[in-house]
């Protein structure tokens, strides 16, 4: 019992970065993790020591996901993308503004793809650990990332060229001042 406690303990964090890309709720994430971590002690008898922990608990989570989050989201409200760009932001303004639209963006990929970007990146795991969460083939795994990561680069291609595009006519448009200006020098010649 005392190596699954520390097993756990490690894995928490990467635990609760899965849930919270999950549930894309901090609240909800919390709750997620903790009823994972309520089932991982109750079934502690059924892990095989020596076996990878960090996939058991992740493929635990998973599992309380699918069952239980995800029958709850479809009776509660979703935000939309309006909504989402209202969440605050903290004090150091260039970064919170650049993370803040990253999870914007990151929000706008389907839930799969920022599930297995979370799994692979966020927490480090092996492809081989992930194929075991997931429960599919390594190659799946791979194919898998590879698809979230051209989407998501595409998303944040597609944002840049949004903010460009305004920021491009803006500066090719003369203030009215500058026109009046102008038309003045015009006249008086």
């Amino acid at each position: 019992m005392i190596q699954i406690d520390d097993e756990l303990l490690g894995c928490l964090p990467d635990l609760r970065a899965y849930a919270r890309s999950l549930t894309r709720n901090r609240h909800d994430a919390d709750d997620l993790v903790q009823d994972a971590v309520l089932r991982i002690l109750h079934a502690a008898d059924r892990y095989q020591p020596g076996t990878n922990f960090k996939a058991w608990a992740f493929t635990i989570l998973r599992n309380r996901f699918l069952n239980e989050f995800v029958a709850k989201r479809k009776a509660t409200r979703e935000f939309d993308e309006g909504e989402m760009e209202r969440v605050p932001v903290g004090a150091r303004q260039e970064d919170g503004l650049e993370l803040s639209d990253f999870q914007r963006i990151f929000h706008r990929l389907p839930e799969d793809q920022r599930s297995i970007l979370t799994l692979v990146a966020g927490s480090n795991m092996p492809y081989e650990d992930v194929a075991r969460v997931l429960n599919c083939a390594v190659g799946t795994v791979k194919s898998r990332v590879h698809r979230a990561r051209s989407a998501l680069l595409a998303l944040l291609e597609e944002e840049k060229l949004q903010r460009s595009v305004p920021q491009r006519r803006m500066a090719l448009r003369p203030s009215a001042r500058a026109l009046a200006a102008e038309e003045q020098r015009r006249l008086s010649f």
